[in-house]
């Protein structure tokens, strides 16, 4: 460990280093560097230096995580996830859509489960798995009402 805190160029390099691996919310960049930065102001300034000059972006954060975790949750459990990254309600809200929700309820329940439920305890389970995956009430009683009907 190091008794001294990182210059301003050793900084931004562990900052750009960071948004190389993947893209990072602007809260999520700060609390990363604040253990190496010399005070709150140096930190501040860079962060928003590299959003000035767009290499720090929280709707590409947001695009990209929301994405990520479409492929297996619901809309609840991605606007929960945007909001503890610290990203912005504007773009917690352009990000997490319905849209397309039942399609990906659907392919996430037909991985998880071959067949219909068949029991009243079998559908419970499933509509306990889709709730804790973060889909609505209404999606989950269309998707398993639908498929224990075929």
């Amino acid at each position: 460990m190091r008794d001294r805190p990182d210059s301003a160029a050793e900084l931004r390099t562990r900052a750009l280093r960071l948004l190389a691996r993947r893209e990072h919310s602007r809260r999520e960049l700060e609390r990363k560097l604040s253990p190496h930065a010399g005070s709150a102001d140096d930190l501040r300034n860079l962060v928003s230096e590299l959003a000035t000059k767009n290499q720090l972006s929280e709707a590409r954060f947001a695009e990209e995580r929301a994405r990520r975790l479409a492929r297996k949750y619901g809309v609840a459990r991605i606007r929960q996830d945007l909001k503890a990254k610290g990203v912005p309600e504007d773009l917690v809200a352009r990000f997490a859509t319905t849209s397309e929700e039942l399609e990906r309820a659907r392919a996430i329940l037909e991985r998880k489960y071959r067949a219909p439920a068949t029991t009243r305890e079998e559908r419970a389970r499933r509509m306990r798995f889709l709730q804790q995956r973060g889909f609505s009430s209404e999606i989950i009683s269309s998707l398993l009402s639908a498929r224990d009907a075929a």
